[in-house]
Order: C-alpha cells, then sequence, then structure tokens
C-alpha cells in the first residue's frame, strides 16, 4: 500500500459544476467526496474527514460561509484548508470569506486550470507527502516520491506501513496523533484494523529510526497518542 491519495470534497449545489470538478480533480489522481447542500457537507466532513474542502459561497439552507465557520471552530477539523468559490467579487466579500476561516478564494467563473492549481498549493502544505514532497525533521529525510528515507548518512529500511506513519508525523511534527487518528491516515476508514496495532508498528518504526543510534524522536504521550519530536 501507497499514501492514500488526498480526499478533496467538493461543496456545490451545481450538478453540472461539481461534476466538472470532480472529473478534474479525479483525473489529477484525487479521491473526491461530493455534496449538493450545507447540512450534508457538514455530515460528511465528520464521516470522513477531507483533506481539502471546495466550498461554494450560495448553498440552499446552509450557506458556504456557515459551513466554513462551523468546521473552522472544531479542532478536528481546523487545520483542513477550506477553498471558497464565489460569483462575489467585492473585496468586502472576499475579505468575509477569509475572515470567516476560508484558506483560499475563488472568484466564478473561475479557470479550472488555476482551481486545481490551488488546490495542488493547499495540499502542499497540509498533505506535501501525499504530493511526493521531500520531508524533513531533525537529521531524518523522507522523500515520499522514491520512497527512502535517510537518517544522518544511513539508509533506513521501513515497511510500507511504518513509511507512512513516518510520513504522517513528519507532515505535522509536533502534533499528537491518536490512535484512531493514525487508523484513518495511514489504514484508512474502509479497512478495519485493531487499534493496538498502530502500537506494533510505532515500535517497529522506533526500531528503525534509532538502528544507527540518535536520539528517539517519537514520544509517547499518556492517554492521548504518538507525536514526533
Amino acid at each position: 500500500m501507497t499514501m492514500p491519495a488526498p480526499l478533496v470534497l467538493i461543496v456545490e449545489d451545481e450538478p453540472a459544476q461539481r461534476e466538472v470538478l470532480a472529473y478534474n480533480l479525479e483525473a489529477e489522481g484525487y479521491r473526491v467526496n461530493q455534496s449538493e447542500n450545507g447540512e450534508e457537507a457538514l455530515l460528511m466532513a465528520t464521516e470522513d474527514r477531507p483533506d481539502v474542502i471546495v466550498l461554494d459561497w450560495m448553498l440552499p439552507n446552509v450557506s458556504g460561509i456557515e459551513v466554513c465557520r462551523q468546521l473552522k471552530t472544531r479542532s478536528d477539523m481546523r487545520a483542513v484548508p477550506i477553498i471558497m468559490l464565489s460569483a462575489r467579487s467585492e473585496e468586502v466579500d472576499r475579505v468575509r470569506g477569509l475572515e470567516t476561516g476560508a484558506d483560499d478564494y475563488v472568484v466564478k467563473p473561475y479557470s479550472i486550470v488555476e482551481l486545481m492549481a490551488r488546490v495542488k498549493s493547499q495540499l502542499r502544505r497540509s498533505r506535501p507527502a501525499a504530493l511526493g514532497e521531500v520531508l524533513e525533521f531533525a537529521d531524518i529525510r523522507l522523500d515520499a516520491e522514491t520512497h527512502k528515507v535517510t537518517r544522518g548518512e544511513n539508509l533506513l529500511k521501513l515497511g510500507p506501513t511504518e513509511f507512512r506513519l513516518l510520513a504522517t508525523f513528519m507532515e505535522k511534527p509536533g502534533r499528537v496523533w491518536s490512535r484512531e487518528q493514525l487508523l484513518d491516515r495511514v489504514w484508512g476508514r474502509d479497512i478495519y484494523v485493531d487499534s493496538r496495532t498502530v502500537d506494533v508498528h510505532i515500535g517497529r518504526l522506533r526500531k528503525a529510526l534509532c538502528l544507527f543510534g540518535g536520539e528517539d524522536l517519537l514520544r509517547t504521550v499518556r492517554g492521548a497518542g504518538y507525536a514526533l519530536g
């Protein structure tokens, strides 16, 4: 198993626009969930946490602005980038969207090529390993494209699961991940794995990272989970 492709949640009430977005995102290799209204979007984001959200402002019942506000007040969703789509081009609207918590603001009609670039830009910040970026922390270097990990001058041999775990930690150094969050990110929601399996793979990762000496950089946070650094 390689790193799961980034998941993009599209929230757009116009079926034609939603389908065009989904088609182009899937062509770029992303997984896509689609929602046509705000209530459904909030539920879908909770059930299957996306890596980025493309969110239309003008939605029936619960507006995109309200969806954005609600998601950004939640600790588990605060770090998920939101790209707001809107026909409102006035500066005051753009400012309102960004102040509500949107990470980017795109005015309709937009260029699909530009929007794809903006999605990639947000993912480069939030899920760099999934895009094949090189990650570095202390003396550890992880190349997601070539699947190589080095510590200092030494090449480390990691199993696929340990590689995905390390990539997850290196994307957010210092962040404490619970076992459940690691299961979702590393194994995926569709696969049932006992949470104690995480401990086994953390142990293997620790052993691999310290094989040639050096400080144990993986931290166990009692009652909370694990963190790097």
